[in-house]
């Protein structure tokens, strides 16, 4: 437990020795903060829950669609991709 000072907009800083304990803190993370009691609140990651079946339809759709001009293969696309740069 580590004690800070919170300032005037509110803003307070997570010690080195916390963030490093904790793969998730990370400059413009995006954290839930919640009031547990009325004199101690909570820091959780905001974590976003991903729909698996969204993903592979969107998968799906993308591979259906065809392309247009003469390259066939995904490998002839990043040969001449590469080659342009």
């Amino acid at each position: 437990m580590k004690t800070v000072i919170i300032r005037e907009r509110g803003q307070l800083t997570i010690p080195d020795s916390i963030r490093k304990t904790v793969d998730w803190i990370s400059p413009m993370s995006a954290v839930i903060i919640s009031v547990v009691k009325h004199d101690e609140i909570v820091i959780k990651p905001n974590i976003r829950l991903i729909d698996k079946k969204q993903v592979l339809e969107n998968i799906k759709r993308a591979r259906a669609i065809k392309g247009e001009g003469s390259i066939t293969s995904v490998t002839e696309f990043l040969i001449m991709d590469r080659q342009s740069h």
